[in-house]
């Protein structure tokens, strides 16, 4: 009875891997429900997000033009940056809602990929924002190992993503 109300609940197999994440049901529920404290106030979460990235790596501020002047103080002053903040919230809350749809998230995250290419961002950029991240998780949310490791293996799903078309040279 176990075995078949666990599969009742978790509409299949919780511990079956997707081929497409490389996440169990499992690890997907463990992420979302992670996911809802950071998105309950989305843009102080983001503001603060950005705030830690740029003090860890400054030069990051480069790719910024709306910021790149201003004292960390102001940052929640200015429109152009709380739209961003905004956006990257956006996008990293349906990156987590839809991960029941991998297909449809690596969509998202090559056109995130293509997005960033444009702007000159690389690979090493994305690496020092999830140094960031998994530090302010760590810290913040006092997550579990298992937890963590669920989010390790999400967003390593979202950068393969990512890295396939912001890798890609552009053709003339």
């Amino acid at each position: 009875m176990g075995g078949w109300w666990s599969y009742l609940w978790w509409g299949g197999d919780p511990d079956v891997v997707n081929p497409v994440s490389g996440l169990t049901r499992r690890e997907v529920y463990a992420v979302q429900s992670s996911w809802a404290p950071v998105y309950k106030d989305s843009v102080a979460t983001g503001t603060e997000l950005l705030k830690r990235f740029f003090r860890a790596y400054p030069n990051s501020k480069e790719f910024f033009k709306m910021i790149k002047k201003l004292p960390e103080e102001e940052y929640a002053h200015n429109f152009q940056f709380k739209a961003h903040v905004i956006n990257l919230m956006a996008a990293l809350n349906q990156a987590v809602t839809n991960l029941n749809q991998p297909e449809v998230v690596a969509v998202m995250m090559n056109k995130l990929g293509e997005s960033h290419r444009k702007r000159k961002i690389r690979e090493q950029n994305f690496h020092e924002l999830k140094d960031v991240i998994v530090k302010m998780f760590v810290e913040v949310l006092k997550l579990d190992e298992s937890t963590l490791g669920a989010w390790g293996k999400t967003v390593g799903f979202w950068y393969k993503h990512i890295f396939e078309t912001l890798n890609v040279e552009e053709s003339r």
